[in-house]
């Protein structure tokens, strides 16, 4: 059996690296400013940074191989195909893997991900089959899946099982505000078959950061401006839970941000990748380790997030 890769407790989301249409790359912040994140998350003992080759139509992966020739620090990388539906063929996969590796600049990466459970006229069969021949070449050392149902991530861990090769993680949405997972079956699916869930959106794009209240949401912009849990009334909504965060981030001497991921933490297998546009947001996540909530704490948070 190959084995399943050691992931730490925390990584770094890079969507937001080279990415100007959604996140405004290049305007506010840019390629100083990431770069002094991924230096401040090493600083900071988060070596886990997840991309992906649709992120910044692949300047957030140059960024990282760029950045990675400046450090000794053994990093860890996670990278995802897109399955598009003119790539149908096992080629296709080992062509977008090396497309990345190159722009990454390096022989081999720890996780490589399927971004959606699309499979259009390939098939998961076909998927996992390319993905597992990737492992046994060496160039990828594990495998994993992103945003799969229960059922799928079933099916593709029984797929995977027949080259020896084990299902290293589902990235989904999961965040004390989106606990789906909790509902859906994913994250008890997750723990059946030892899979990590890989947490993106673990802020809820900023709603867990404290700075966003009912008194300043005129100051929400971008795409922020069209989703309801930042209006107003939205904003009222989760007052309860982060004066709670705020509490326990008194208690602990930890920010609203540390205790938010903290509890993320605590949910076991559950690794949450923050993103980090900057060194001061990259330092503040990687506070979320080396402590615990107690489970009282945990059961309390759970409690109000639900309300």
């Amino acid at each position: 059996m190959t084995k399943n890769i050691s992931l730490p407790t925390l990584g770094i989301g890079t969507w937001a690296w080279g990415d100007s249409l959604f996140w405004g790359y290049g305007s506010n912040y840019g390629v100083n400013e990431v770069e002094q994140a991924f230096e401040a998350a090493i600083a900071n003992g988060v070596t886990l940074f997840d991309t992906a080759e649709v992120y910044g139509l692949g300047e957030s992966e140059r960024l990282l191989g760029r950045f990675l020739k400046q450090t000794t620090q053994p990093i860890q990388i996670a990278t995802k195909y897109f399955p598009l539906p003119w790539r149908f063929v096992k080629q296709s996969v080992s062509d977008a893997l090396t497309a990345s590796l190159k722009r990454l600049d390096v022989d081999q990466i720890a996780l490589y991900q399927v971004h959606m459970p699309f499979d259009f006229f390939m098939g998961q069969s076909t998927l996992m089959e390319a993905l597992a021949s990737e492992v046994k070449r060496g160039r990828i050392l594990s495998v994993g899946v992103s945003n799969y149902s229960a059922t799928q991530m079933e099916q593709a861990h029984e797929l995977l099982a027949k080259y020896d090769v084990p299902l290293a993680v589902n990235q989904v949405r999961y965040s004390l505000l989106t606990r789906k997972i909790e509902q859906n079956g994913v994250l008890k699916s997750a723990r059946d078959l030892g899979v990590t869930i890989l947490a993106y959106s673990p802020l809820d794009q900023g709603l867990l950061t404290g700075k966003y209240t009912p008194d300043t949401q005129k100051q929400v912009t971008g795409a922020r401006k069209l989703d309801p849990k930042f209006s107003a009334n939205g904003l009222s909504k989760i007052e309860p839970l982060i004066d709670q965060l705020k509490q326990l981030g008194d208690k602990y001497h930890k920010t609203v941000v540390q205790v938010a991921l903290n509890w993320l933490i605590a949910q076991e297998n559950v690794i949450p990748i923050p993103g980090a546009k900057n060194a001061r947001q990259a330092q503040e996540n990687a506070g979320a380790m080396g402590w615990q909530l107690t489970p009282e704490d945990v059961e309390q948070l759970s409690k109000l997030s639900l309300n």
